[in-house]
């Protein structure tokens, strides 16, 4: 295929103005040229992109799965662009380092300040995503250093062991549960819950282990960030499953209990991967090194 950055561009446009007229317009081409590109791309390919009518036009399946990959070039782009700019202004090194939540509510945040203070040219980029995304980054080299729970998942990658990531129950200072120190999963499993919001990794992970159970939990309310669920804990709302960093990390402004959860797959560890350790530039290995200091 021969398309370049304005074939793309026309074409996300078009779908965005609902036009070919009016997606010339907003690429800066004439209607004549911005036909002659879509009518060159559809030959190119083989297949129509999309249809016209007297009302505008619609995208075929073709021309949807254009769509899908255009926007993720003319994204990358704009990420490359902003990266190298900062180049002109100083900079020595740019780090995009993907993590799930685990890591960017606990230590990350702490880690990340002490490293850009002892390095003012480098400039770090965190993107938050579930593990089994990350390693899908990672290996089409979409990113050079990810942050995941499973490693054995890591298939092709390499990886080191950042820190332990256990689990542990959040609970209120008064309740039930007080005098505790450690229970297993089915112990609590029919407590009401405060969890994180649908869809978010961590949860889905524990969520799993209630099916495997033949139940679910009962959650009374589901939110966005982990404090924001210690907060609702706190006052008394329910119990939670996070990470004990986490709770170590917020439990001086939101007062509670953690108790240990005795079984294995909440004995989680987080390790850095990449795809060849021994191949990353020479300021990427030292901040690899730094978060394992």
């Amino acid at each position: 295929m021969r398309f370049d950055m304005i074939d793309l561009r026309l074409f996300v446009n078009t779908y965005k103005a609902g036009s070919i007229t009016a997606g010339a317009q907003l690429s800066h081409l004439s209607l004549q040229s911005a036909s002659e590109r879509i009518r060159g791309m559809e030959n190119e390919l083989g297949v129509l992109l999309l249809t016209r009518s007297s009302s505008g036009i619609k995208l075929t399946n073709a021309g949807l799965t254009l769509l899908n990959h255009a926007n993720k070039v003319l994204l990358q782009i704009e990420y490359m662009s902003s990266e190298l700019r900062q180049y002109s202004q100083g900079l020595k090194g740019y780090i995009d380092l993907l993590c799930n939540s685990s890591a960017q509510a606990s230590f990350l945040p702490e880690k990340l300040s002490k490293y850009l203070h002892n390095h003012p040219n480098i400039s770090v980029a965190i993107r938050e995503m579930p593990s089994e995304k990350i390693i899908n980054y990672i290996h089409n080299q979409m990113a050079n250093l990810g942050i995941v729970t499973d490693p054995s998942s890591l298939h092709g990658l390499e990886f080191k062991t950042l820190c332990n990531d256990h689990l542990v129950i959040f609970a209120p200072l008064s309740g039930e549960l007080t005098e505790q120190v450690t229970l297993s999963f089915n112990e609590i499993i029919h407590y009401n819950f405060i969890g994180l919001s649908q869809g978010n990794a961590l949860q889905d992970y524990i969520d799993s282990y209630a099916q495997n159970l033949g139940t679910c939990l009962n959650y009374r309310m589901r939110l966005a960030t982990m404090d924001t669920v210690m907060q609702l804990v706190s006052s008394g709302l329910g119990y939670a499953i996070l990470p004990k960093q986490v709770v170590l990390k917020f439990i001086g402004i939101y007062p509670g209990n953690f108790i240990d959860l005795s079984d294995e797959w909440a004995k989680r560890k987080l390790y850095i991967c990449a795809r060849s350790f021994d191949e990353l530039p020479a300021y990427m290995d030292e901040f690899v090194n730094f978060l394992l200091e």
